[in-house]
């Protein structure tokens, strides 16, 4: 983190009422309790053993997670709101962006990442192991064509597939309220093939390369998804503790999750149903058709496919 940026967050988390005394003994000054939390955030691994920072900060070790949760506190209730849906306007120039690559209507992406955990958690641990044979938390995240983060929704079992995230996040709980408020007419997320079809959300085909045209869609998709990959690839390069949380997770209360999911969720189930399908038809005729008048495109994604028919995203 550079000098600026530091000093951002100092002058907008300084005042918080956390890091006001409530005996007669004054706080350390809250520039250091800042660069001391901020430091655990940014290492991974034993960068963020508490004997390390106990003996770089010459701090106990009380005090050290003193500080820590003091910094977050502050930073979840003053920059929260920093982290917002995009409104109207905001969502009709990603539109434009994304409908250069082919996806007209397209306002977000959409990806799922785990969140690897040191430990397995105490409670309902077994919910907790993945695909990849960690123990980890899904994590659900929007972005728009420039990367910046539009939505944010942590906390369920790593166990649990990303369509059932996406169901369950408040994004949705929203949309089944008041579907105006989140979306416009005919606006959507492009997803990978991890999600199925809803009434705002398109995911890549579940198809192999002999579908000539299922796949053609997939490539043009690939090519502009692939900036969430970039956005969450960045966002654990600058907060190294994202790789892999020491946190040990001792209650139910530690995350929002379900200890019953349903993992094998239906369109029907999710609310997809006819609306979801024929968007997604409607999306992949726009896409094609503005991918094939710039054929070029096409023609490089289908040589970077390999004999046995893998697309390799550039």
């Amino acid at each position: 983190m550079d000098k600026r940026t530091f000093r951002f967050l100092f002058s907008r988390l300084e005042d918080h009422p956390v890091f006001q005394s409530e005996s007669n003994h004054s706080q350390t000054p809250v520039v250091v309790q800042l660069a001391v939390g901020l430091d655990r955030l940014g290492h991974e691994g034993n960068g963020t053993c508490i004997a390390r920072s106990m003996e770089l900060w010459g701090v106990s070790h009380g005090t050290l997670v003193n500080f820590t949760r003091r910094v977050m506190t502050a930073i979840e209730d003053v920059l929260s709101s920093e982290l917002k849906w995009s409104s109207p306007r905001e969502r009709h120039q990603i539109s434009r962006m994304f409908a250069e690559k082919g996806f007209p209507g397209c306002v977000g992406l959409i990806d799922g990442t785990l969140i690897e955990l040191l430990q397995r958690p105490r409670f309902d641990g077994e919910t907790y192991y993945d695909r990849k044979a960690n123990y980890s938390i899904n994590a659900q995240i929007v972005c728009d064509h420039r990367r910046k983060i539009t939505f944010l929704y942590c906390g369920l079992p790593g166990s649990v597939q990303d369509v059932s995230a996406a169901r369950r996040s408040t994004l949705w709980k929203y949309l089944e309220r008041d579907e105006s408020v989140i979306f416009g007419r005919e606006e959507y997320l492009l997803g990978d093939s991890g999600y199925i079809p809803m009434p705002h959300l398109v995911p890549a085909f579940k198809v192999s390369a002999a579908n000539c045209e299922k796949s053609d869609f997939n490539n043009c998709l690939a090519h502009a998804r692939v900036i969430n990959e970039h956005c969450i690839g960045v966002l654990k390069s600058r907060w190294h503790s994202l790789k892999q949380l020491r946190t040990q997770l001792k209650s139910d209360g530690a995350v929002e999750h379900d200890p019953t999911p349903n993992e094998n969720p239906t369109a029907t189930g999710l609310g997809a149903g006819q609306s979801g399908t024929s968007l997604c038809n409607r999306v992949m005729e726009n896409a094609l058709r503005i991918c094939r008048q710039h054929g070029g495109f096409l023609n490089r994604q289908r040589r970077m496919q390999d004999n046995n028919g893998v697309f390799h995203a550039p």
